[in-house]
């Protein structure tokens, strides 16, 4: 498909409305930066593009120039006038689709790339429903706060490290593609930015993510102190004895009278070598091997 004229598309103009706060709005500004993040999408004309966020058009024109098609979820009604208005009357118009609603909420469509600018506060719900989407996507590149970024890329003994990273490392590829200064926004956000790619593995990880997520709650709840200082809890021992007593019960296995919780959860982590081992210095496989371990004697997160 030949690449629509951008000329044909009206310029960005002056907004005399005030950005919503509550809806994290900056919009992107500098036409460096915008056309920079096109480019790292790897677009082809036969694309669909989700676009979260579009305000006021800026990447959206740039990503219909390349797409066959761009799917626009918007919140602010005053965007939605705003863009409709910068297309109307162009080849644009008729490639651009704007679903109006809170994209937490909104059932997404089918998409290849998604490319979007994410307010900060939805970007941890938004990034897992994005990895849940079915069929799976090529890839999503994303503009969102530095610290965030970081977060998702952060290896075993990184500061940063936290469930988040282990979660969407276990479903996806994630790249840090540049760095985005605050003076490129209008307002300027208080924080810097930076652009990542995540791509999906295709197939994903044949894993109960409920369970795996309910481990990775007890272990990050507190990095730093040893697992076996985390397993032996009062309330980790009791949530994993309340779901091992229903486990039996559903599988009519009897309990002895000198059952006990502690010494079976302890006995798996000294059987790995994880006792004294914390969580902030375990990668992907060291949790795979624990949730299987455990799941193995029977003992369940979800």
């Amino acid at each position: 498909m030949a690449m629509r004229n951008p000329k044909k598309i009206k310029e960005e103009r002056f907004h005399t409305f005030e950005m919503n706060k509550s809806f994290g709005q900056h919009v992107l500004k500098n036409p460096l930066i915008v056309q920079g993040i096109v480019d790292k999408s790897d677009l082809k004309s036969t694309d669909t593009v989700l676009e979260i966020g579009p305000g006021t058009g800026n990447l959206t024109v740039k990503l219909l120039e390349q797409a066959k098609r761009v799917v626009a979820v918007e919140l602010d009604p005053r965007m939605v006038a705003e863009l409709q208005k910068r297309v109307q009357g162009t080849e644009a118009y008729h490639h651009l689709q704007i679903l109006v609603g809170d994209v937490l909420k909104v059932e997404l469509p089918y998409f290849d790339v998604c490319v979007a600018n994410i307010p900060y506060q939805i970007s941890s719900p938004l990034i897992f429903k994005l990895l849940a989407h079915r069929p799976i996507f090529r890839s999503a590149v994303l503009l969102i706060q530095r610290e965030f970024a970081l977060r998702l890329v952060a290896k075993p003994g990184d500061p940063m490290y936290c469930r988040l990273s282990v979660n969407t490392q276990l479903l996806s590829k994630v790249t840090h593609i540049m760095k985005v200064s605050k003076n490129n926004f209008r307002p300027p956000p208080k924080v810097e930015s930076s652009v990542v790619r995540i791509t999906p593995h295709d197939p994903p990880p044949p894993i109960n993510f409920e369970e795996w997520d309910g481990l990775l709650r007890i272990c990050f709840g507190r990095k730093n102190k040893t697992l076996g200082a985390i397993f032996r809890q009062d309330t980790v021992l009791k949530m994993l004895e309340d779901n091992y007593k229903t486990y039996c019960s559903l599988h009519s296995v009897a309990l002895g009278d000198d059952f006990s919780i502690k010494t079976k959860v302890i006995s798996i982590l000294e059987k790995l070598d994880f006792d004294s081992k914390r969580s902030r210095m375990l990668d992907i496989d060291d949790f795979l091997k624990l949730l299987n371990a455990f799941n193995e004697d029977s003992l369940h997160f979800a």
